[in-house]
């Protein structure tokens, strides 16, 4: 069992464009994102970690399974996070029972290296509202797969982050315009929770309130619903359509254990 930050000389995150880091862009199509950001924590506090993310965007849970968990195993390291399972919650007919299940099994395959393993529970859609997708029936399933991903964390002894009860970022200020992912700030913040329930020592406060935004107007609401479906919704589900996945053909913009 490690003892804290000081024990966590590498660093493996696992995942999809949410541990990527889209939208924390450095330009040219590269992003830094959240889990860089608590790589940097880390090296701060211990210099000389190393670290490796080998999440790709647009991937399922399957496929982090099937690419992902076997390096991360092969690559032994004291601390991993593991995020997957969104876009799944994304298709029509998701099965959260279902998910969980291969959840677990990605769990207990990584838990096995002796590492420290972080999971986290999903957005509350109602803050995180996609295609319109933020009540209902589809809440449901989101809040059942959390209530799944609490159980496994607590079978596997896990630390848990609950982005569902993260009410900071349901601010309007902590999303990007294409309404699914984080923009830097949202990342910035993120990273230093994680650090703190990591007990990594960090600058800064992830709860500190959001500057006031002045309340839009229903033309102004009406013009960016109009943008976002055309720049971001309709290719979306042109890519389902085709069975396309934005991840297709990447690589993992860390593959392997490195210094920072």
């Amino acid at each position: 069992m490690l003892n804290g930050v000081n024990e966590f000389q590498s660093y493996v995150a696992l995942g999809d464009s949410f541990t990527e880091g889209l939208n924390d862009h450095l330009g040219d199509d590269r992003y830094r994102g959240w889990a860089d950001r608590l790589a940097e924590h880390i090296d701060a506090a211990r210099p000389g970690l190393h670290y490796a993310n080998l999440a790709v965007r647009g991937k399922l849970l399957g496929q982090v399974a099937e690419e992902q968990v076997p390096r991360a195993v092969e690559l032994a390291p004291d601390l991993i996070t593991f995020s997957a399972g969104g876009n799944d919650m994304l298709r029509p007919g998701a099965d959260p029972d279902a998910i969980a299940l291969l959840y677990m099994d990605c769990v207990r395959r990584l838990k096995a290296t002796g590492a420290e393993v972080v999971v986290f529970t999903s957005f509350d859609p109602k803050q995180w509202n996609v295609s319109g997708r933020g009540d209902g029936r589809w809440r449901g399933k989101v809040a059942t797969l959390n209530l799944h991903i609490r159980s496994i964390a607590d079978r596997y002894d896990l630390k848990v982050v609950d982005l569902w009860s993260m009410s900071v970022l349901s601010h309007i200020g902590a999303w990007h315009e294409d309404r699914l992912h984080l923009t830097s700030e949202g990342h910035r913040r993120l990273g230093l929770a994680v650090a703190e329930i990591l007990g990594v020592p960090t600058e800064g406060d992830w709860r500190t309130p959001w500057p006031k935004i002045p309340p839009k107007s229903w033309q102004e609401a009406k013009r960016e619903d109009l943008y976002w479906a055309k720049t971001y919704f309709l290719p979306w589900v042109e890519r389902r359509v085709k069975g396309l996945s934005s991840g297709d053909g990447r690589l993992p913009k860390r593959p392997d254990l490195h210094p920072l």
